[in-house]
């Protein structure tokens, strides 16, 4: 989203000072540790110059961000942003360097950060007038100060030595913040350059290496998570070394909102004493550890970080749900990410032109500065298109131009279509109607292949499956008739019997089933793969893999959910993921503790279970549990130059004031990779438990990356032959 753009200004000329003076920056939110200062600044001599430790607070951090506090409540993105803008960026205008344009820096982890928080926009509102990556051979600028936001690794400090040293450095000041905290040995590095000290205005541990995916996720960016922790040849040096920068950047997160949560995770499960435990077993309970760890040293190193419980953490991992990433999801955004092709959140807008010449694209962001795609994300594809339907009818029926220009066809009732092609002529309403036809357009796509994949009568079949209404015959029957089903809603459905029947695919039933959807090996490999992802199986007992919740089963009935009590409005809707039933049971205090044991015993003061759900319960009944983002009022129809939710500053405002008097933070991390739908269930139990539900994986995976990744498990077993590329 990073256009890396220069910007021309005024730049003074630099000088030099006798003293020199290094502002050690700390607001009220700030996770700099003190001893940091001591190691780079004890007994520090520079020529005949002194050096001088300043040390500010900031006076923009007045507002404190933990969930146990009073004041304004700020979603998680929105404190991610304001962070990186305002904590980190405009601190740096300090002195001489009130008015002077700067340069930042990052590496190939941050400007991800970066890009995820922000726009370009924003960074240049904030006196930056260049984006540099820290590996690339840069144009030295000796009157600009530099913003070095990097990891604290030795070769990112080996670069900025590089950049800062020597008699003719690139920039005249560097400041300095490390994403995550910094060790004793490379601060010493830093020491012994005599000549980089006097450079360094400020030098700082942000705590922030996380991508704030969402109002209410984020993602530690361990695309390899599944390969390196759940594959058939398991390495306990690669799989440790995984979890423990793991366990540091989800420490970042509590540390960025200063909270301190109690550390609830999955224990481990084998059939008996004699069962091996394997690392795959204790992925949940070796990433509690090192967060637990993270978590004491903050408590120790950060000033004003609580030293008793404000928040709930579950750790689980992708065996608690094999469902989910792979059953067809029926909301405007799932069916998007799934259908679509989009390349992360950019769709290929093709818009007509009114001479009848080639098309034009545009690269579009579906992402929540847009008001419509907020509204209608976490709607059902059907009510997403009934709406953008009355949308562009309301629109033609309020403005006069469109009526007296077109006029009404006989009374006639008009396609969605053809509302759409009679309002492109009008140039004066190019801006409402540009936000409408895009939707419009998605909406009529998604629509056209769910009617050429026959994605209804599979998606039928799968809900069937899951609650126990359809089995093996039901399976075989649809394979032998439905010709026209796409090699991946078959392969899909395999999955999820495999998940259901392991046993269906022991030896030759499993070819057969794979010769009946005319699979390949490659393709195979996916269904016989997901036996990784659940505890052993003890196949005399025929029980459902990959689930720890056990329901009342019926023996006609092999069901793996069980129905809600709150009715879906559409028939497709009726699956839900394993971690709604999940978080309800945290917020209430209902969950066992011998299936998810606590690294820390709560504070007698701490009262996120208890005490709060009972309020929540109690005042959320008879509210239909909804998206938050849903419940404000559409803006897409505002005049130019209102308020029209496009600007970051926009959006944050209205969100923000949907979080207030909002109970205890519950955040659920798991390993593996995250769903939409999982994602959609914490917009749905914030508004229902009336406590922000925060999300956050290894990585957000839509159901072909999760495939890919579940065929790599065994990919040494495979030959370049079956591969499908």
């Amino acid at each position: 989203k990073f256009n890396f753009q220069l910007r021309s200004s005024l730049h003074r000329r630099s000088w030099s000072l006798s003293f020199v003076v290094v502002y050690i920056l700390i607001s009220s939110r700030s996770s700099i540790s003190l001893s940091l200062v001591d190691l780079l600044f004890e007994s520090t001599t520079i020529g005949d110059s002194k050096l001088v430790v300043g040390i500010a607070a900031m006076s923009y951090s007045d507002s404190d961000s933990s969930s146990s506090q009073a004041g304004e409540y700020k979603n998680f993105r929105q404190l991610t942003r304001e962070r990186l803008l305002y904590e980190m960026l405009r601190s740096t205008k300090t002195g001489s360097s009130k008015s002077t344009w700067k340069v930042l820096i990052m590496d190939k982890l941050t400007v991800k950060i970066m890009s995820y928080a922000c726009k370009m926009a924003d960074i240049t509102d904030e006196g930056v007038s260049l984006v540099e990556d820290i590996f690339r051979r840069r144009q030295p600028l000796p009157s600009l100060d530099a913003i070095y936001f990097i990891q604290p690794t030795k070769e990112n400090v080996i670069m900025f030595l590089s950049d800062m040293s020597g008699k003719s450095p690139l920039y005249k000041k560097a400041f300095v913040f490390f994403s995550s905290p910094v060790s004793k040995e490379l601060v010493g590095h830093i020491k012994k350059d005599s000549s980089v000290l006097p450079r360094i205005a400020a030098l700082r541990e942000m705590n922030l290496e996380f991508f704030a995916i969402d109002s209410q996720g984020f993602i530690t960016d361990h695309e390899r998570a599944l390969e390196d922790l759940f594959g058939d040849e398991e390495t306990s040096r690669k799989g440790d070394a995984c979890l423990n920068v793991m366990a540091s950047r989800i420490a970042t997160v509590f540390a960025s909102l200063r909270e301190f949560p109690t550390v609830r995770y999955r224990a481990a499960k084998s059939l008996d004493a004699s069962t091996m435990t394997t690392l795959r077993d204790l992925i949940p309970t070796k990433l509690a550890a090192g967060i637990w760890n993270c978590l004491a040293k903050h408590k120790q190193s950060i000033e004003n970080f609580p030293q008793t419980e404000t928040c709930e953490l579950l750790i689980l991992d992708r065996s608690v749900d094999q469902i989910a990433p792979i059953i067809h999801e029926w909301t405007y955004d799932a069916m998007c990410h799934d259908l679509l092709n989009m390349e992360g959140n950019k769709y290929v807008h093709v818009i007509p032109t009114n001479s009848g010449g080639e098309p034009e694209t545009k690269d579009v962001l579906l992402e929540e500065h847009d008001p419509i795609w907020l509204e209608l994300r976490h709607a059902h594809i059907a009510d997403a298109s009934e709406r953008l339907h009355d949308k562009m009818t309301n629109f033609l029926s309020k403005n006069k131009a469109a009526q007296l220009q077109h006029g009404k066809r006989d009374g006639a009732e008009l396609s969605t279509r053809d509302l759409q092609k009679m309002v492109q002529a009008l140039p004066q309403y190019s801006e409402q109607i540009d936000k409408l036809s895009l939707h419009v357009e998605i909406a009529r796509k998604i629509n056209d292949l769910i009617r050429e994949q026959g994605l209804r009568e599979l998606g039928q079949l799968e809900q069937d499956l899951v609650f126990g209404d359809a089995g093996m015959k039901d399976v075989i029957k649809y394979l032998s008739t439905q010709e026209e089903a796409s090699r991946e809603g078959k392969l899909r459905l395999l999955m999820i019997l495999a998940t259901i029947y392991p046993q269906k695919f022991e030896g030759e039933k499993g070819q057969n089933l794979m010769k009946l959807a005319q699979l390949s090996s490659d393709d195979m490999s996916a269904v016989n793969n997901m036996r990784l992802l659940g505890p052993a199986v003890d196949a005399k007992k025929n029980a459902p893999g990959g689930f720890t919740l056990k329901f009342d089963l019926h023996k006609k009935k092999r069901g793996v959910r069980k129905e809600r009590e709150e009715e879906a409005a559409w028939q497709l809707s009726r699956f839900y993921p394993m971690i709604e039933e999940l978080i309800e049971k945290l917020s209430k205090g209902e969950l066992p503790k011998e299936d998810y044991p606590c690294m820390n015993d709560p504070s007698p003061s701490f009262h996120g279970s208890t005490s709060h759900s009972s309020s929540a319960s109690s005042s959320s009944q008879g509210q239909a549990a909804q998206s938050m983002r849903s419940r404000r009022t559409p803006t897409w129809a505002k005049p130019r130059g209102s308020d029209d939710g496009y600007s970051s500053d926009s959006v944050l405002r209205h969100s923000s004031s949907d979080f207030k008097k909002m109970g205890q933070r519950i955040f659920v991390f798991i390993v593996g990779g995250a769903t939409r739908s999982e994602l959609k269930v914490c917009h749905k139990l914030t508004t229902k438990l009336k406590r922000e539900v925060i999300l956050g994986s290894t990585s957000l995976d839509d159901p072909p990356q999760f495939i890919t990744k579940l065929k790599l498990l065994t990919a040494n077993e495979l030959s370049i032959d079956d591969l499908q590329i």
